[in-house]
């Protein structure tokens, strides 16, 4: 009985861990997404700056004198995805480097909570196929029969019998 309960645990936590290897996948692509996008209006910026003799700093610097609150408030905006950008380039350099262990254990790290979210949202499992999602189901087979093998034995020791031992 302990060893059914125990696979079932294995098989349970299997499941689990098996689905990180897609979860971070669409996590990357919706990351990647989201460089894109930011990458396009960077270089939009810039080659607008540039056409007007201007860099980056500077055109930013004009927004920001200037006594329209519309126009400083667009450059602090500008600001904000600048840097957001280069957060989230960074971070996706960051994910496409690492190899598959290194990605679980760095991800909560890497999470953007928006990106993050909106991929939980919409993640859709997968049947893990690759060398990492079979790494991942292993693991977490290992991982799950032993903790419920040792959690179910621990908590029938008080019900054990005792062995009688006579002495002569």
């Amino acid at each position: 009985m302990r060893r059914m309960l125990a696979g079932v645990g294995g098989v349970g936590l299997a499941v689990m861990l098996s689905q990180f290897p897609e979860y971070a996948q669409q996590y990357t692509q919706r990351l990647g997404g989201a460089v894109d996008e930011l990458r396009i209006m960077t270089e939009d910026f810039d080659r607008s700056a540039g056409e007007a003799g201007l860099d980056r700093v500077g055109a930013l610097s004009r927004y920001q004198s200037s006594t329209d609150t519309f126009l400083a408030d667009r450059g602090r905006s500008m600001e904000r995805t600048f840097g957001r950008y280069a957060e989230l380039n960074a971070t996706l350099q960051r994910i496409a480097g690492a190899d598959p262990l290194e990605r679980l254990r760095n991800l909560p790290a890497y999470l953007d909570t928006d990106i993050g979210r909106r991929t939980l949202e919409n993640y859709k499992p997968a049947m893990p196929v690759t060398a990492e999602g079979l790494l991942y189901a292993g693991t977490g087979f290992a991982l799950g029969y032993i903790i419920l093998s040792a959690l179910i034995r621990f908590c029938s020791l008080p019900f054990r019998r005792r062995r009688v031992v006579y002495r002569s």
